[in-house]
């Protein structure tokens, strides 16, 4: 989870979303079938704020408050493992039990990103409950038109200080799938390459979105898996060669992007934007 936070502009959005789960009625359909991945489409990773993409980008991903762009492969961006801080009254004032608390009872937040509060997945009652709110956003998404959904932070449990575990996100992480397939949507797999094909062959992903493999030396553990279906994103203050290595490495058959930190939209201070 290397990603900016809910844009302020969709601030006000996201907070009637939280009810409603999208402009549609919630609830699943369980008969469509996920649209075909777009392997090595240019991909425009458009988290931290939407613009309208170049006619050439096949891939757009973008949060769910933002809706598609219609046209292309769009990806529903929902941080379904942590809470936006736009959302914090939300889970505080509703759904207090299903925020994960420290030994004194405290909120357990993540150490990079203020204001985000981790879920709390370490039951299986409260992976239910946390599933059902997330997954009335998942059906958001389908209603506004996305064939896919990344939800982030699947790899809350390494911050978490041993509170949650890799099983715990497994097995609310199936939830979630089952939830996208039922609603004719592809998931996608964001981070934790460690996971192995446990990603697809339990949880059920059908592709992944891998931020900064190059510059850790991961990629092998996503393509290994999901083969050429693989979203890379480099950022731009790290070196500038963990990009230009990922695009020899496997520039020809992966999607690779290289975004500005904070994935802020064209026309803001900052914006970077480059496919191999």
């Amino acid at each position: 989870m290397r990603r900016l936070t809910t844009p302020l502009a969709t601030l006000g959005l996201c907070a009637a979303l939280l009810v409603t789960g999208g402009s549609g009625t919630s609830g699943t359909s369980g008969t469509a079938t996920p649209a075909p991945f777009p392997t090595n489409g240019r991909f425009d990773y458009q988290i931290g704020g939407a613009h309208t993409p170049d006619a050439s980008v096949a891939i757009v991903d973008r949060d769910r408050a933002a809706g598609p762009a219609g046209g292309t492969y769009d990806v529903c961006y929902v941080n379904a493992f942590q809470t936006q801080p736009a959302e914090g009254a939300f889970w505080t004032g509703s759904h207090p039990d299903l925020l994960l608390r420290d030994e004194d009872g405290g909120l357990v937040a993540d150490p990079d990103w203020p204001g985000e509060f981790f879920l709390d997945v370490s039951t299986a009652g409260k992976r239910a409950d946390v599933a059902e709110i997330v997954g009335g956003w998942i059906d958001g998404c389908r209603n506004d038109g996305f064939e896919a959904v990344e939800p982030d932070n699947l790899d809350t449990w390494t911050r978490s200080d041993g509170r949650l575990t890799e099983a715990d996100a497994v097995a609310y992480a199936t939830l979630l799938a089952t939830r996208a397939h039922a609603d004719g949507l592809a998931i996608a797999q964001k981070n934790a390459g460690s996971l192995g094909s446990v990603g697809r062959d339990s949880v059920g992903f059908d592709f992944a979105i891998a931020e900064e493999c190059q510059n850790y030396s991961e990629c092998d553990d996503y393509t290994d898996v999901y083969g050429d279906d693989v979203l890379e994103v480099e950022y731009t203050d790290n070196p500038r060669t963990a990009f230009t290595s990922a695009c020899a490495a496997q520039g020809r058959r992966i999607s690779v992007v290289l975004r500005d930190r904070d994935v802020v939209p064209r026309g803001e201070e900052g914006y970077h934007d480059e496919s191999c």
